[in-house]
C-alpha cells in the first residue's frame, strides 16, 4: 500500500459497502466542527498497550477528529470510513492516510497494524465481521479499542431547557443509540480483556457551539426529515434565556466509556 499524504484520500472501488447506513454524510461540514475533542490522556494510554506504535487503523474515522489524536502518539495511522462525504473534510498531519472503506473489510495486510482502534463507530459496524477483520490485520499482541461518550451533562441552570430538546427528539434515535447507552456493553468482545482507568471529557463551549453540536446529531437529521422542522432552532430561545450571556462559556461533560482487548 502507498502511504499516501493527510492532504489525500482515497476511494478504491473494491472496498465500496453497498449496504452502507449513511447517518452523517448529509451533515458531513457540521459533524466535523461540532463533536467534543477526546482527552489527550485517552491517547497517551491507547499508546502505551501495543509492544510498539509502528502503525494504528482507525476504523469509522468520519472527519478525522480522533485520527488527528492517533497521529500524535503513533508513527503512522491508516484512518476508514464508508462515507465518501466525511472523509472529504477529513484532514491531518502527514502520517495520515485517509480512505473510503467499510470497518468490515479494509484493504490492509494481514497482521500489519498494532492496534485497531475506533471512536463513537462501533454501534454502526456489523460486529462479527469487523472483529473477524481485526484477528486479520492485527499483530499478534496488538490492541482493539473502541470508545465513546453519551449524552452531555450539562450545567444545572440549563438541565431543564436541554432536556425539553431531547425530550422532543427521543424517539428520533437510530435504534444504535442504546449500544452508547450501555457503553457497548453486551456486544461478543473478541480477546482478552484489558482494565481501562478512568477518563474524563470535558469542555467550555460558548452557547453557538453548544447549539451546532445539537444539530449534528442524527436524531436531529431525522426529525428534520420526518417532520420539516428544526427541533434546535424550536428550543434555541429557551436554551438561550437559560443560558445567560451567549458568549459565556459554560463547562460541559460527557460521560466517556472505553472497551480494550489485547489480541
Amino acid at each position: 500500500m502507498n502511504h499516501m499524504s493527510a492532504d489525500h484520500a482515497f476511494a478504491d472501488p473494491a472496498f465500496a459497502d453497498p449496504a452502507f447506513a449513511d447517518h452523517f454524510s448529509a451533515a458531513a461540514a457540521d459533524y466535523a466542527s461540532a463533536r467534543p475533542e477526546y482527552p489527550g490522556a485517552l491517547f497517551a494510554w491507547i499508546a502505551s498497550l501495543p509492544q510498539a506504535r509502528a502503525r494504528v487503523w482507525e476504523a469509522g474515522c468520519g472527519s478525522g477528529q480522533a485520527s488527528r489524536d492517533l497521529a500524535k502518539v503513533f508513527d503512522y495511522v491508516f484512518a476508514t470510513d464508508p462515507s465518501a462525504a466525511q472523509i472529504a473534510q477529513a484532514n491531518g498531519p502527514a502520517n495520515i492516510t485517509f480512505a473510503v472503506e467499510p470497518a468490515e473489510r479494509c484493504s490492509l495486510p494481514d497482521a500489519s497494524v498494532d492496534a485497531v482502534c475506533v471512536a463513537q463507530a462501533l454501534h454502526w459496524f456489523d460486529r462479527d465481521v469487523f472483529f473477524a477483520e481485526c484477528a486479520r490485520v492485527l499483530k499478534p499482541g496488538g490492541v482493539l479499542v473502541a470508545c465513546g461518550y453519551q449524552d452531555v451533562d450539562p450545567p444545572r441552570k440549563i438541565l431543564a431547557a436541554v432536556d425539553a430538546f431531547r425530550s422532543e427528539i427521543a424517539s428520533y434515535w437510530p435504534p444504535e443509540r442504546t449500544f452508547i447507552d450501555s457503553a457497548y456493553a453486551q456486544f461478543a468482545w473478541p480477546f482478552a480483556n484489558i482494565p481501562v482507568p478512568a477518563f474524563e471529557m470535558t469542555a467550555d463551549w460558548p452557547l453557538a457551539r453548544m447549539l451546532g453540536y445539537f444539530s449534528s446529531f442524527s436524531a436531529v437529521k431525522n426529525y428534520r426529515e420526518a417532520t420539516g422542522r428544526d427541533p434546535v432552532t424550536a428550543y434555541a430561545a429557551a436554551i438561550t434565556a437559560a443560558w445567560g450571556e451567549a458568549e459565556t462559556s459554560l463547562r460541559l461533560q460527557w460521560p466517556l466509556f472505553v472497551q480494550a482487548r489485547r489480541m
